[in-house]
């Protein structure tokens, strides 16, 4: 056998022995330094380590943990020794060191511990941990594991176990002290919970799992700076609206005055803008959500804005049918928009004046683009709506002067016939003043006149207390609008019945002639007040119709067309709004209601002064009931020219 380094040149066998000296003398070398710095070199298993110990050994002993629970957790192929690090054999100490998650779950682990469940378990303060999220230590499973704590159909549940504890919870004064029942009646909840779609918003994809903080900081998902991005994880497409909004770029720009998801649409109990019980409910949306910041003075008063927006919104037809329960009026966000609310100075507004045909006519077929000559949420004043505050002021100067002149006038009538103490009417002889077919008018007349004034004042006081038949029950149909227009109608039919009969027929003609006003009715005023006052004794006679009547029938006809012609622009708006300006519409509602208010206020102190409280005809005046006027009335009259003709029988 041929030794491999006998054939080697002297010179190379020295080489090769330097090479070899050199190679050992770095091995050693390396083994002193690593033990200089203190890394075992010879580890358990270099030295032969003993023999392994496999699930089964501890399994013996530990009979409280099912094999099958383990075999099936998402840590039934590792070892107990892979979390129980310090078993080196058994058996094993009795006391043995804390499982630590962070060994292989180091990311999270550093997320968790930054977090407020973290950072309170670091500061020795009960609070969530893993097992507590995640479930029994030898059973963990997948989150995506129907059995699983963890999996997104049972996280709602799971956070449930602490924090619908409210003595638990007591402590930390959390803003939600029954999250999981508010959660469950939310449009999320239900979802989840009841319909089973795993893909809706729960606990975690708002708050964070490993990372989650208090809303109060930055980093957290809840921080209402952030609550837009954590919406628009599932809501890009109105994520990206509400960034080019007023309200998004407000809050951007850090102003916390400016709206988030959550301040429209509420937090744990976001409900559907189709739920009556949500504060995006189109009868509520105004009220409930538009209205508490826009109404506020500090805000306005910050930003520069009107203060009248709400005032005036519920002011109008608009408004007042929202109060009643009606959904199908505009509310805010039909005309300025949901997520995407601009100023009326932008372009890109809905309620820019160059657009707001378009949006009107949403709702108004056909608007006209002079709607934009008016202010729409304007109130009467000298600078918005101008013409529509000088007629107001008309007309509360007019309410003022007639109906004060009708309360000193009945005033001292009243007391001047309750000290001669007038005994009750004798029925002995009775002069016809009123056939059956104008008896019938006057029914009409008066039955119809009081379902118009209380249908229409329920429009624009909803919260009276005599507007509870039509808050009884919500209803999408404006039953008091239904009700109104319906009386409406049979109110024109009398009138143009009545025109009729003034014009063409012979006892209507005589009626209207002896209706007619007269120089003498002016001085019948003067002389009855002179009566009255005591400075004459003589009480003076009057023709079959005094002043009293005739003031009263020309009020009514007069009264009848302003308010005909009114409601009919009113009703017909889509036609009238591609003809007229908006202050037009705004004047036609002004007038409707003040010559309503006139009306009202004119039967209540004239003529039921006459008819009722008139210590003569105390308690009813019961001419209009039987068509005949009392003896005692005829002496005080002027007898006629000529009787009118006998009252006919009705077939």
């Amino acid at each position: 056998m041929i030794h491999p380094l006998r054939d080697l040149s002297p010179h190379s066998r020295r080489s090769l022995t330097c090479l070899f000296l050199r190679v050992v003398s770095l091995k050693i070398f390396t083994v002193f330094l690593l033990c200089l710095v203190g890394i075992p070199i010879f580890s358990p298993s270099a030295l032969g380590a003993p023999q392994e110990i496999r699930n089964e050994d501890c399994l013996t002993c530990h009979d409280k943990i099912a094999p099958e629970k383990y075999a099936h957790s998402i840590h039934g192929k590792n070892l107990c020794t892979s979390c129980h690090a310090d078993i080196r054999e058994i058996p094993h100490p009795d006391k043995l060191a804390p499982v630590q998650c962070a060994n292989c779950h180091t990311l999270e682990a550093q997320i968790y511990r930054a977090s407020d469940h973290g950072m309170a378990v670091g500061a020795g303060i009960s609070a969530a941990g893993c097992l507590d999220c995640h479930g029994e230590a030898h059973s963990l499973l997948n989150y995506r594991d129907p059995q699983s704590p963890v999996y997104r159909l049972n996280i709602p549940k799971t956070c449930a176990r602490c924090h619908e504890d409210q003595k638990k919870m007591a402590k930390f004064s959390l803003s939600e002290s029954a999250p999981l029942k508010s959660y469950s009646e939310s449009i999320h909840g239900k979802a989840l919970m009841e319909k089973g779609l795993i893909n809706a918003a729960m606990c975690t994809d708002c708050h964070g799992s490993h990372d989650l903080h208090a809303p109060t900081n930055p980093k957290s998902k809840i921080y209402w700076l952030n609550v837009p991005s954590t919406c628009g994880k599932c809501h890009e497409n109105v994520l990206q609206t509400y960034k080019r909004s007023i309200h998004g770029k407000g809050a951007m720009e850090g102003k916390r005055e400016s709206p988030v998801c959550t301040d429209c649409h509420g937090e744990h109990g976001i409900k559907s803008h189709l739920d009556p019980t949500s504060t995006v409910y189109a009868t509520v949306i105004s009220e409930k959500t538009c209205g508490r910041c826009h109404r506020s003075e500090k805000l306005n008063a910050k930003f520069n804005l009107p203060t009248d927006r709400v005032s005036s919104y519920f002011e109008s037809y608009h408004g007042l049918a929202s109060k009643l329960g009606v959904t199908t009026v505009a509310n805010c966000a039909s005309c300025h928009g949901a997520h995407d609310v601009l100023p009326s100075s932008d372009p890109d507004s809905s309620v820019n004046k160059a657009h707001l045909s378009r949006t009107c006519g949403k709702c108004h077929p056909g608007a006209g683009k002079k709607l934009a000559m008016g202010s729409v949420h304007g109130t009467p004043s000298p600078k918005e709506n101008h013409i529509v505050y000088y007629v107001m002021l008309l007309y509360i100067g007019l309410i003022i002067a007639v109906i004060g002149g009708m309360l000193a006038h009945n005033s001292l009538d009243f007391f001047k016939k309750f000290i001669k103490h007038y005994r009750e009417l004798k029925d002995k002889s009775r002069y016809l003043r009123f056939t059956v077919a104008e008896r019938i008018q006057h029914f009409i007349l008066s039955t119809t006149f009081i379902i118009l004034a209380y249908t229409g004042f329920a429009l624009k006081f909803p919260d009276a207390w005599w507007n509870f038949p039509f808050m009884i029950v919500k209803s999408n149909t404006d039953w008091r609008g239904v009700i109104h227009k319906g009386a409406a109608i049979v109110f024109i039919l009398l009138g143009l019945y009545h025109a009729w009969f003034a014009v063409f027929t012979r006892r209507g003609r005589q009626q209207i002639k002896e209706l007619l006003p007269r120089w003498r009715d002016f001085k019948d005023v003067f002389t009855q007040q002179i009566y009255n006052l005591g400075f004459s004794k003589e009480r003076p006679k009057f023709a079959p119709y005094s002043y009293i009547e005739k003031a009263e029938y020309w009020a009514l006809l007069w009264g009848s067309v302003v308010m005909i012609i009114t409601g009919a622009v009113l009703t017909f708006e889509n036609f009238f709004m591609r003809y007229l300006p908006k202050w037009a519409l705004d004047l036609a509602t002004t007038i409707h209601f003040y010559e309503a208010l006139l009306a009202v206020l004119a039967i209540l102190v004239w003529h039921f002064y006459f008819v009722i409280f008139d210590p003569e005809a105390y308690p009813l005046n019961p001419t209009m009931l039987t068509g005949k006027v009392p003896e005692e009335e005829k002496a005080i009259e002027e007898p006629p020219k000529k009787d009118p003709p006998k009252e006919k029988k009705p077939e």
